[in-house]
């Protein structure tokens, strides 16, 4: 039996998050309250996912974003997980899970991409911090 090679690559939490669908506790993240200007890449495959530009405080306890940076780089399927009807984002490059989606968001698109930190890697523009 082959071993999985995510599971040498992320930590526990990544691989239960990104690769078993999990979701991090609310609040916990460590880009949640992020601030500059960068992009959000995927933790799995480094894909650029979202952008600080897109970046907005939704109070619900994970990073949020009312856009994604590129449609090619995210995905969505029909979730019924935990008893709940949600729409699952995911990384059309790798498969991670990210987060969900929801139809709550500010204009100009009145998304709410919803995502685990864990699941996200943040790069900072011009790589000055």
């Amino acid at each position: 039996m082959q071993q999985d090679p995510w599971r040498d690559k992320l930590s526990e939490e990544e691989y239960r998050v990104t690769r078993q669908a999990g979701t991090e506790r609310p609040f916990t993240g460590e880009l949640l309250h992020e601030t500059r200007d960068g992009k959000y890449l995927c933790k799995c495959c480094g894909v650029e996912l979202f952008s600080s530009l897109a970046k907005f405080d939704a109070g619900c306890g994970w990073p949020s974003f009312y856009a994604q940076t590129d449609s090619d780089n995210v995905g969505y399927r029909f979730d019924t997980s935990h008893g709940m009807r949600r729409t699952e984002i995911f990384c059309k490059q790798c498969d991670a899970h990210l987060g969900h989606v929801f139809e709550d968001g500010p204009a100009p698109t009145g998304q709410r991409y919803c995502v685990n930190s864990v699941s996200l890697t943040f790069k900072v523009d011009n790589a000055v911090e």
